[in-house]
């Protein structure tokens, strides 16, 4: 299994970086930043300092969106990444939540999204293809690899992501929804006529490595992480108003907690003490997070390499960023 890191281009960008080098160094496979200009500075820019500054690392938005870029803008910005460090991008790619809202604007349509993952793929990879009713083709791109990777959580996402995408992106870790929803993907493929093994599947989840196991430790790393219950839980409220409450389409495993969500301010989003996912109880943390020791977090990562998962990447949006990269770095990636 690989395990990737993913952080949000905060300020400074240097620092972002380093990070980065420093996951490297640590045996890390893949560096993914979050993909909203208006929340975070951009993260193309970083990425080319980032390329410039590791040789193994693949990089790479988790996630990017439709909307606030053109796709030909986006294909050559994958293009021009791969061309000068030898394709070590990854396009993963979304609806678009904190992109647009913070911006007034509703996500891409599933519609929008699939053709928008054809055309940014295509073009980054040198071949023509029409974009409202213009064939374009970008004429410098040679050998140009570029793998795109949809995250979904709902049925029919789930679907395209199986009939279309080069990988799944799972934003939470808890094995019960991992094996529901890959094999929603893995069917979704076969039915295709895709080979469902080629689909890669990376789950997302915060990890907090604690010393031990005492109830303070688990406690503190708990609210560290809390904020991804609530970000999940804005995409959960999509599916809800969308598919019903109890909707058979949509396991209740995945929509129960949401209840007690009253609101989301996009200002919090993705930072440790957002005070609007109080709502989250410590079950969802510790289902859709890996928290405690080491031997706890092995025990989840085998658990979901046994589901197909092909690589863990550690969401690090708390107060024990390096120490969590060198944790996974010492004692964690080497037995995986």
């Amino acid at each position: 299994m690989d395990v990737g890191l993913v952080l949000q281009t905060d300020p400074p960008g240097s620092l972002v970086v380093e990070r980065m080098c420093r996951a490297e160094a640590a045996g890390f496979s893949h560096g993914w930043t979050f993909d909203s200009c208006v929340l975070w500075q951009e993260p193309f820019v970083i990425y080319s300092q980032i390329l410039a500054r590791t040789s193994r690392l693949t990089v790479g938005p988790m996630v990017t969106n439709p909307a606030t870029r053109s796709w030909e803008v986006t294909a050559s910005l994958f293009a021009t990444l791969n061309e000068m460090f030898g394709n070590r991008t990854v396009c993963g790619i979304g609806r678009g939540d904190s992109a647009q809202r913070v911006a007034g604007r509703k996500p891409a349509t599933l519609a929008r999204l699939g053709e928008a993952m054809h055309v940014i793929k295509e073009l980054a990879e040198g071949r023509s293809v029409e974009l409202d009713g213009t064939e374009l083709h970008l004429p410098w791109v040679r050998d140009g690899r570029l793998p795109v990777w949809m995250a979904a959580y709902g049925p029919r996402a789930l679907e395209l992501t199986g009939r279309q995408a080069d990988g799944f992106i799972l934003q939470l870790a808890d094995p019960y929804l991992t094996e529901y929803m890959v094999k929603a993907v893995r069917a979704a493929a076969a039915a295709a006529g895709r080979d469902p093994a080629s689909v890669r599947i990376c789950v997302a989840a915060p990890a907090y490595v604690t010393a031990d196991d005492s109830p303070a430790a688990l406690a503190h790393a708990r609210e560290q992480c809390r904020w991804f219950g609530g970000m999940v839980g804005n995409h959960v409220a999509d599916l809800v108003r969308h598919y019903g409450e109890h909707s058979d389409l949509v396991p209740e495993e995945l929509t129960e907690y949401i209840k007690g969500r009253q609101g989301y301010d996009y200002a919090h989003h993705g930072r440790a003490g957002n005070p609007d996912t109080a709502f989250v109880p410590d079950a969802i943390v510790d289902r859709f997070c890996l928290i405690g020791p080491v031997a706890a977090q092995l025990a989840r990562l085998e658990r979901l390499r046994e589901l197909g998962v092909d690589q863990f990447a550690v969401y690090a949006m708390h107060d024990a960023i390096e120490a969590t990269i060198d944790a996974y770095g010492a004692e964690v990636i080497p037995r995986l």
